[in-house]
């Protein structure tokens, strides 16, 4: 009988052991933080909030103001048009970004699925082998986020179309029970939504890409074997997917200590580093135009570069661990990936 979700815990540990301590290798772990990064097994985030009062120029129109407020660098505040650029050429080059990253992703994700099955990672080479499959994963997500974004907007838009046909919206204080249980019940009706979708992610990158990558198929082929699957031994999938959230929060809640422990242990000196140049640029007369600032923006993104893949060296554990638990828990399942596992002795040799 294949193996449950809680068997597989013990074999995808040692294994993750044995990849990355025995014995440990600062190239390899390194190269796995990048691709378990640019897979997307790595979840990661941050923030910054910078303030600083510019000095306005009172002959400034009216309607500019408005627009950009008291505190905007005169050279945007003179040109409404150059600021609507600069925002259009963001939305423009983060959209371009989001396709290249998913490609990437998508490549780096098969990349990391022989890393973990051959205990090796070599990027260049997996890339070069990789690309054809990657792409087609890649087409696959690329539909899966549409067909998501348009069943979430579909999912807000007809209640809010409703409320506003009867009425309750104009009228907001004559209906806030309605509007109360309604807000509810789409809350509701989007946390559903939102778990089904992060449960077809999952179940592509842990149980769909192992079949593209060892038989040359597509996604749309992966799901329908997979679903054979899924209908044959549904409590078995259902644990898979319980198991793998407890194990995703405690996971999540030691990276996230130690996390803070480095970020704290590298901001602080950065901190006082930042402070002292502030100090010696105000004293020089420095002082906030188009170059200070993307002086700062530049600097800042190499310092969230960093603090991002210190993140990831971190993880590399986690990102080993899961794909490796997924591997285990299918390969029972899934005779081509059992059969790339656990491969056969050769036969000895007939006597001569």
């Amino acid at each position: 009988m294949p193996i449950s979700a809680p068997d597989a815990i013990n074999p995808a540990f040692q294994h993750t052991k044995e990849q990355l301590f025995r014995p440990f290798r600062f190239g390899q772990w390194a190269r796995l933080a990048l691709v378990g990064l640019l897979a997307g097994e790595l979840g990661s985030g941050g923030s910054c909030h910078f303030n600083q009062s510019f000095p306005t120029n009172t002959q400034h129109p009216a309607s500019q103001q408005a627009f950009l407020g008291p505190n905007w660098p005169p050279q945007l505040a003179n040109h409404t048009a150059l600021f609507t650029g600069m925002v259009l050429a963001v939305i423009v080059i983060g959209f371009v970004l989001l396709v290249l990253f998913t490609y990437i992703g998508s490549v780096m994700r098969f990349i990391l699925f022989d890393s973990v099955i051959a205990r090796e990672c070599h990027i260049r080479a997996g890339w070069a082998r990789r690309r054809g499959p990657g792409l087609r994963f890649f087409w696959w997500q690329i539909v899966f986020m549409l067909v998501s974004f348009a069943a979430i907007l579909i999912v807000i838009a007809i209640p809010l179309t409703c409320a506003w046909s009867l009425g309750w919206l104009a009228h907001a204080r004559d209906h806030i029970p309605e509007i109360v249980l309604g807000g509810l019940g789409l809350l509701l009706v989007l946390f559903v939504l939102l778990v089904v979708l992060g449960v077809v992610h999952v179940m592509t990158k842990d149980f769909v890409v192992p079949q593209m990558a060892l038989e040359d198929i597509s996604a749309v082929e992966g799901w329908r074997r997979l679903w054979l699957l899924l209908k044959a031994e549904k409590a078995s999938y259902a644990g898979y997917i319980g198991m793998k959230i407890v194990l995703g929060i405690g996971a999540a809640v030691a990276v996230t200590i130690v996390a803070l422990i480095v970020i704290f242990a590298v901001l602080i000196p950065v901190g006082g580093v930042g402070v002292v140049a502030y100090l010696a640029g105000k004293a020089a007369g420095w002082s906030w135009n188009f170059h200070t600032i993307a002086l700062a923006v530049v600097l800042g993104c190499v310092l969230l570069a960093v603090l991002v893949f210190l993140i990831a060296l971190i993880s590399v554990p986690v990102i080993v661990f899961f794909p490796a638990y997924s591997i285990y828990f299918f390969a029972q399942r899934y005779p081509p990936l059992a059969s790339l596992l656990w491969p056969e002795a050769p036969a000895p040799a007939a006597p001569v």
